[in-house]
């Protein structure tokens, strides 16, 4: 399999949607398995860490400062995981996972979606940032996408998350992007949201 140090948690739910879950900078492979259980108990938990080390910090892809991103690094690092998810789910026996990603997370799940969109089924994207400023023409296909950003981020200005929305939208996904009253970090509210949508794509696709 491609070489991502992960952990592999099998559905106990068979009406689950697999999830992958893409943690934040500093963050590893355990980061986000109690969101996951929280928002989706039962589903399939897929969990890599990032390659890329930030002054020993975990990442999905290289950045040259906060909010600008090494974007040849993005394409690369999108393109191994989309590479890693397509392995794993060979060996897993698992559907195309709905992508659950926080901050550097949920950018490379943002890429993912425009640059390999038949990896994921659709994305919970929390406090995302638009990617690339240049991104290819994809067709998602009516894919489900969760966006979730706070009125308060210091790091994702509010034009940044409008334009993401958009760029996803103009691509074919369903996008429904929700600002809350808080900052980078999450809070009970994003689980909340990111539970209800679940089980509503959920039962769509049942």
């Amino acid at each position: 399999m491609t070489d991502f140090i992960h952990r592999y948690e099998p559905a106990t739910n068979a009406g689950s949607p697999p999830l992958l879950l893409l943690h934040g900078t500093g963050g590893d492979e355990n980061d986000l398995l109690g969101l996951g259980k929280m928002i989706s108990p039962g589903s399939a938990l897929l969990s890599p860490r990032g390659r890329v080390l930030e002054h020993g910090m975990p990442r999905f892809f290289r950045r040259l400062a906060e909010g600008v991103f090494d974007e040849e690094d993005v394409r690369r690092r999108a393109l191994e995981l989309g590479a890693f998810v397509a392995d794993a789910r060979k060996q897993y026996g698992m559907t195309a996972p709905i992508a659950v990603g926080f901050s550097n997370g949920a950018n490379i799940a943002a890429a993912l979606l425009l640059l390999k969109p038949d990896v994921l089924a659709g994305a919970i994207l929390l406090r995302a940032m638009v990617p690339l400023s240049d991104p290819p023409k994809a067709e998602l296909g009516g894919k489900p996408v969760l966006l979730l950003s706070g009125q308060a981020d210091p790091i994702v200005p509010a034009s940044n998350s409008t334009k993401l929305a958009a760029l996803l939208s103009e691509a074919g996904a369903r996008v429904d992007h929700k600002v809350l009253p808080s900052g980078h970090q999450l809070s009970q509210a994003d689980v909340t949201l990111a539970r209800n949508w679940i089980g509503s794509v959920a039962a769509e696709a049942a």
